[in-house]
């Protein structure tokens, strides 16, 4: 059943409009590289605006290109999670860029090692929970590996990047439109390897009305702490300002206090209903602070991310609490 593999593709008979994006996060071991690789389709009302796309963030100079191509040049397989763009591929085992055209030119390969999927449960449909049973959200997420080891280089305009010995990261998204605010986060280069940090709070439709819906994972220890809506935590304090993202929430059993340093990144394309025409702002370069306590007090975890994805972007006004 499709609802259990999050990381499969999901747009097979699916009426526009219609997206979905994988999030491929991969820094090298002395982080001298930092790339997101974000392959997806995007299907509109308008069948002129079909297609589809691999777009390459570079997390240390910003530097962001979108490579377009014919919807009809995206693969995606039934059973398993296999995509195919153009000459490129992409799975939870391995990535294989072939791109080139006047943008840049990027070849290589990648295999992904020791991938750490968000658990699928009957009642808990991965990092959605039980909202991933609700039909025709307006955005739907998936965790496909919190951390995992790289191997294997990418040569890009000439340049030989070695990744052996990196860590990365895979999520995905997909459904008619992104948010209209939301503040996305996450991190998985810690004190600690294999500790893995991400959370994301969005105004989410509802019916004739909306509300801010939040979800967070933090892997440690391989413990997965869950803080989500509908896990019944709530948010005890948000505040956004142009230096830093300020959050924390609670449930009856532990809090979590988070504090992300922004930076300076690049600009992405995000989806409409209407085309790739949402220009949203991503940086690789900020830091994230975690504290973990009991209810009473007592101290967890206390520990720093960095080379942390941040993005903050539209109405964030409407994710209240100032």
């Amino acid at each position: 059943m499709l609802l259990f593999h999050p990381e499969r593709y999901h747009g097979h008979g699916r009426k526009p409009p219609f997206f979905e994006g994988w999030y491929f996060k991969l820094v090298d071991a002395a982080a001298q590289h930092r790339y997101a690789i974000i392959p997806g389709i995007f299907l509109s009302n308008d069948p002129t605006r079909h297609h589809a796309f691999i777009q390459v963030l570079d997390g240390l100079t910003g530097q962001a290109t979108y490579h377009r191509y014919p919807a009809n040049q995206f693969w995606a397989a039934a059973d398993h999670f296999a995509v195919r763009v153009g000459q490129s591929y992409f799975s939870a085992e391995k990535i294989i860029l072939n791109i080139d055209d006047d943008q840049r030119t990027l070849r290589g390969e990648i295999s992904l090692h020791g991938t750490t999927p968000w658990p699928v449960r009957w009642h808990s449909l991965g990092i959605m929970g039980p909202f991933g049973w609700i039909p025709n959200m307006e955005c739907n997420h998936g965790v496909v590996s919190l951390d995992h080891a790289l191997a294997g280089e990418l040569v890009l305009d000439g340049r030989r990047m070695d990744f052996t010995g990196g860590r990365g990261y895979i999520e995905k998204d997909w459904g008619a439109s992104f948010p209209a605010g939301y503040v996305w986060m996450q991190s998985n280069h810690f004190a600690t390897t294999g500790t893995s940090f991400v959370g994301s709070i969005a105004v989410i439709p509802w019916l004739r009305w909306a509300f801010p819906g939040f979800i967070i994972g933090l892997w440690h220890k391989g413990t997965l702490h869950r803080f989500a809506t509908y896990t019944g935590a709530r948010t005890t304090h948000l505040h956004i300002t142009d230096e830093r993202v300020e959050w924390e929430v609670a449930t009856r059993r532990e809090t979590l206090a988070i504090t992300a340093h922004r930076a300076q990144g690049g600009l992405l394309l995000g989806p409409t209903r209407e085309n790739m025409s949402d220009r949203v702002g991503e940086t690789m370069l900020a830091t994230l602070e975690l504290r973990l306590t009991t209810a009473d007090g007592r101290l967890l975890l206390s520990t720093t991310g960095h080379h942390a994805g941040l993005e903050v972007h539209g109405d964030t006004a409407r994710l209240g609490l100032g």
